[in-house]
């Protein structure tokens, strides 16, 4: 018998002072079972670091063609693809021509960073594509912060990322191994 998606909620405030957006997102955060509380985290900062009033999680883990998180248009256009983790460098071309901006965060180490050497030079004509890292030691921590329901509050200043939750705080510095043009 499958297992059922654990659902979390989560009350996100976003307060990030580089684009000077500031807004709470009440998310329903379903968690695949093979997700982990470190995944999921990074999920939820990937969100607050492309927040937008239309920007959504999607099925994730559960559905390969789409992206972690999407953002459409009124229309109904993709114009941003968040994929979190090491994707092939075949989901990258596919996102970028679905897609006006993908951001891809890898993280886990040693094995993101072999990830990226391996695949970089097969994105440098891709110029909507951004790949931001995240430390494994930052990760971690933000996996000690995951509950069913999460008051979350993420400050944003000079590309600096503070997570909070109640009384713990982890703070991450995020790392662009590639900027979109």
């Amino acid at each position: 018998m499958a297992q059922n998606a654990t659902i979390y909620k989560v009350e996100l405030s976003v307060s990030d002072m580089d684009r000077h957006y500031y807004e709470t997102h009440k998310l329903t955060v379903a968690k695949h079972p093979s997700e982990t509380d470190e995944r999921l985290m990074v999920r939820l900062v990937a969100f607050a670091l492309n927040a937008h009033e239309h920007l959504e999680m999607t099925k994730g883990l559960s559905t390969d063609d789409e992206p972690d998180i999407w953002q459409k248009s009124l229309s109904g256009a993709l114009d941003v693809w968040v994929a979190l983790g090491l994707p092939s460098e075949k989901v990258m071309r596919q996102s970028c021509a679905k897609a006006d901006k993908v951001f891809v965060y890898p993280y886990g180490g040693r094995t993101a960073e072999m990830w990226w050497d391996k695949i970089k030079t097969s994105t440098t004509r891709f110029d909507n594509l951004q790949v931001v890292s995240f430390s494994e030691t930052d990760t971690r921590a933000l996996a000690k912060l995951a509950s069913r329901a999460m008051k979350l509050q993420i400050n944003i200043h000079e590309g600096e990322v503070m997570v909070s939750v109640d009384d713990h705080i982890v703070n991450i510095t995020p790392v662009t191994w590639k900027r979109a043009a």
